[in-house]
């Protein structure tokens, strides 16, 4: 026998009522963010077209996305009147040593600060927040006099040895290790791993997240690095791209403007890291913590 209630029957919710406003929403917000990004994209675009361009065109209209007419004398003066293959060269040798050191390391001090327990692990993690919030502009006088009196001024060294580790990537990666679950290092130990094959072996593996974001930002950090350049070497054969770059804009060349010659080298120097940035923004943008705890 079937039992009758009084209880009324649920609102019924129909989606097509709300649709039409959440279309509308979602084109207006689509539209926002197409504006916005046509607001920074304006920049580029206008770099690359005065950097086609001559230079009468350039002085004479250098807001003007559109070259005309339309040449390629400035991106081929870049290589054949300046010595921005030199500078290319330097800032590639400097930028991979850096961005693998500073993996390598920050990776090691992060699991150390994670895991290890030793006196004063709690002091230099605070040293090394506090490291964070000292404006890198107070260090370039101290640093001129360290690279000075350990002979390391003008030289490779001088600019790779004082980038190879850095406060943020060693934060970034402490704070990923500690949200790998403990039972997976067990594991590891009981089946006679050491501390390090441990790390290596097991951890960091799983750190891969961690480690592209560390890449990019160790990448990005490096290659666009001025006043470091500017406090270590002095020799133009060892200018890095900023280096050289500002080197071109204080007016090395010459008299006139030469805005396809100095837009054109910038906008080559943006291209690898825009580049590596679009191949690896997914992992960019993903949560840090890809490892579970598996039974």
């Amino acid at each position: 026998m079937a039992v009758l209630t009084d209880r009324p029957a649920a609102p019924v919710v129909r989606r097509a009522d709300r649709g039409p406003r959440a279309r509308v929403n979602r084109i207006l917000g689509y539209a926002v963010l197409i504006a916005f990004g046509l607001v920074f994209l304006y920049p580029f675009v206008i770099q690359l077209g005065n950097s086609l361009k001559t230079e009468p065109d350039a002085a004479a209209n250098p807001l003007s996305p559109i070259p005309d007419p339309l040449t390629l004398a400035g991106v081929e003066r870049i290589f054949a009147g300046t010595n921005f293959p030199l500078w290319l060269g330097n800032s590639l040798l400097v930028t991979v040593l850096v961005t693998l050191g500073r993996v390598f390391f920050d990776s090691l001090a992060g699991y150390a600060l994670a895991r290890l327990r030793f006196r004063g692990r709690a002091g230099l993690f605070a040293a090394i927040i506090a490291v964070m919030a000292v404006p890198g502009v107070v260090l370039l006088i101290p640093k001129f006099l360290v690279l000075k009196q350990l002979g390391l001024y003008d030289s490779y060294a001088g600019l790779v040895v004082p980038l190879l580790a850095d406060a943020a990537g060693v934060f970034i990666m402490k704070q990923f290790f500690e949200s790998v679950p403990v039972s997976v290092e067990e594991a590891a130990r009981i089946d006679g791993a050491g501390v390090f094959r441990t790390f290596w072996s097991v951890v960091l593996p799983m750190a891969r997240p961690a480690l592209i974001t560390l890449t990019i930002l160790s990448f990005q950090g490096s290659w666009n690095e001025f006043p470091h350049s500017l406090v270590s070497v002095q020799d133009p054969h060892l200018f890095t791209l900023p280096r050289g770059l500002a080197d071109l804009v204080s007016g090395s060349l010459g008299k006139g403007t030469q805005y396809p010659l100095k837009l054109g080298a910038a906008l080559l120097a943006t291209i690898p890291v825009a580049v590596l940035f679009v191949i690896f923004q997914r992992y960019f943008v993903r949560g840090a913590n890809e490892g579970a705890d598996k039974g």
